[in-house]
């Protein structure tokens, strides 16, 4: 049966929130393709939530690339704020989309993964922060 977004939204328990997510990963050398990961975003449509958190861990950075540029990542990391996309007021879904644009950069994010979860979205977004960054 194929399902209309308005469709498959009714069919979730009210307390149920569909949710999309990307890590932000640290690519030293683009053509390595060897990364790190440093951040999450992540957004739920429905409840008009979007969340981003970047950590940058120097420790772990230059055991693994002693040469990092870490003040380059971490201004580089301010573009990965919620409030920093060209056109202020965009809906959720528009910024994530912005977000999370493939990108050749020392910074990138990983493919969208959706998920569904019936506790808060603030503790998933912890949890998954946990799981795949920290």
């Amino acid at each position: 049966m194929n399902e209309s977004p308005t469709e498959t939204s009714t069919l979730l328990a009210p307390d149920a929130n569909l949710y999309e997510y990307a890590v932000v990963r640290y690519v030293p050398r683009v053509e390595r393709e060897e990364f790190i990961n440093i951040g999450l975003i992540m957004m739920c449509k429905r409840r008009r939530w979007l969340r981003c958190e970047i950590r940058i861990d120097e420790a772990r950075i230059h055991a693994l690339y002693p040469s990092a540029d870490l003040s380059l990542l971490r201004r580089q990391a301010e573009l990965f704020r919620c409030d920093n996309v060209p056109v202020p007021g965009l809906p959720v879904e528009e910024t994530y989309r912005w977000l999370t644009a493939a990108k050749s950069a020392i910074l990138q994010t990983s493919p969208s993964h959706p998920g569904l979860c019936t506790v808060t979205l603030e503790d998933t977004f912890a949890r998954l922060l946990r799981e795949l960054v920290s």
